[in-house]
């Protein structure tokens, strides 16, 4: 092979492992699918986590590769815990560890106004957080109870806001 055949090949893999880096945009229900393979451990990275604006996956082989966030929904992680959390602002999918694993809960969300979001019950998964997807930009009240304990919290869905709750001790 030719050194300008060489030139242009490794010209070509600069310019595809440059882009692998870059967000890439797929619908609405596979970037949930794809959150919810990562968070139930279908699919495996180094290390996958959210933030309020995009899916952030970093292969073993180092790779990153981003992926942008529905407009119009805002993905939150809550571990409601009795006696054991951790700090956490922006969820890792691969990582967090709630203290509460596969427990059902009474989960009830309103927005500002009053207007009922979601009231049903929920299940944690094996990593003890309730995955939620809000409307984007708005402020809500938070309701979790299982049997006679109850944690509240007002949360918040706009740029740069925590995706990961960890705050939401049960009492």
């Amino acid at each position: 092979m030719g050194l300008k055949r060489i030139s242009i090949l490794i010209f070509i893999l600069a310019l595809l492992v440059g882009c692998s880096n870059k967000a890439e945009s797929i619908n609405t229900t596979d970037i949930k699918k794809l959150v919810r393979d990562y968070t139930v451990g279908n699919l495996e990275a180094a290390s996958a986590s959210i933030t309020s604006s995009e899916l952030i996956i970093t292969h073993e082989n180092k790779e990153v590769v981003t992926y942008d966030l529905p407009e119009d929904e805002f993905f939150v992680s809550i571990a409601p815990f009795i006696s054991e959390t951790h700090p956490c602002d922006i969820h890792s999918l691969t990582g967090c560890q709630g203290e509460l694993v596969e427990e059902e809960f009474n989960v009830h969300i309103e927005d500002s106004e009053g207007n009922v979001i979601l009231d049903e019950k929920k299940i944690t998964e094996a990593n003890g957080f309730i995955d939620l997807w809000l409307p984007r930009d708005g402020k809500f009240n938070v309701i979790i109870t299982q049997d006679d304990r109850e944690t509240t919290s007002e949360i918040s869905t706009f740029d740069g806001d925590n995706t990961c709750i960890t705050t939401m001790q049960l009492g």
